[in-house]
Parts: structure tokens; sequence; C-alpha cells
């Protein structure tokens, strides 16, 4: 390890925590001001953007730093720390406001789910027996419990990491007048 990881690291998780304070302050606002757009699915695309941009702009702060060169594992790792912190502090003050401010509202937001499925399902003329089994499901979870956000959590960081490879793949650099 050369001296200059600890300083990309510094960096991914200053912008981690840059990504963090934006989700959630996304979530608390949406919460305050409209808790139905927190289903919209149009949300989840402008808060995907915003993290892939602010994981990208990491990237290219800690090849800055680097003098221009990244080996891709250097990228991979300033991208997913700052993928990482951004979302858990997002996950926590989901958790924070759905299991203890709020549980009247993670009810609410689980019922609209739940129809928003049905009207969903029933426009690309599923069956009604699908239908009914699918919402028999729903009705049954609760997608804002902490083992359910923290599922969830786990399971963005892999879809994020995802693009974090290829993010990283673009932006590495080889220094030309290293010996490796």
């Amino acid at each position: 390890m050369d001296n200059s990881t600890p300083t990309i690291k510094k960096s991914a998780i200053n912008y981690g925590l840059i990504l963090g304070g934006i989700l959630a302050a996304a979530v608390a606002l949406l919460y305050a001001i409209s808790l139905e757009s927190l289903t919209k699915w149009w949300l989840g695309i402008i808060l995907f953007l915003v993290a892939l941009t602010v994981g990208i702009v990491s990237v290219a702060k800690s090849k800055s730093i680097l003098g221009g060169f990244i080996s891709f594992k250097q990228a991979f790792t300033s991208y997913f720390i700052t993928i990482a912190i951004g979302l858990f502090i997002s996950v926590l003050m989901s958790i924070v406001i759905f299991n203890v401010v709020d549980t009247g509202a993670a009810e609410y937001l689980n019922e609209q789910v739940i129809e928003i499925t049905r009207s969903m399902m029933e426009r690309f003329g599923a069956p009604e027996a699908e239908v009914e089994k699918a919402l028999a499901e729903l009705e049954g979870k609760n997608n804002y419990s902490v083992g359910n956000q923290l599922q969830s959590f786990v399971f963005q960081l892999v879809f994020y990491s995802i693009f974090g490879l290829l993010i990283a793949l673009i932006m590495k650099r080889k220094d030309p007048n290293s010996i490796n």
C-alpha cells in the first residue's frame, strides 16, 4: 500500500458523508413535505443518478489526488467507500423516521405500495389469482422494518458495486513511469 491510499480513502469518506447528507436530507424532506412521493419510481432514478454522480466525482478526485493516475483497485475502493457510507447514512435516516419517529408513516407507505402494485398488475392484465397472491405477500411484509431496510442496503450496495466496477475500469489510468 502506498502513502497516498489513506488520502484517497479520506477523500472517499468525505464524499460518502456528502452523499449520505444529500440522501438523508431527501428522505427527511420528502417525509415532511410529501410522504407519497417516497413511492414514486422517478424518485429512485433521481437518487440513483445522484449517488452515481457523487461516486464518479469521488473517483475523479482520487485520481486527481494521485496525480492523474489511478489503479482499478484504488478507483473501485474510492467509489465503494463513497457509496457504502452514503447509502448507510440514508438507511439510518429511514430507520429512525419509520421505526422510531413515525411508525404510522411506514404502515401508510406499505399500503401505498400494495395499491400501486395492484394497479400496475391490473394494467398489465395479470390474472386475478396472481394479483391476489402478490398482494397477500405484500400485506405480510413491512418494507420499512429495520431488517428489511438493512437487507435493502446490502442489495443496493451490490447493485451500485456493479456500476462501480465499470466506473473503475473506465477511470483507471496506469502511470507510464511506474515499474509495474
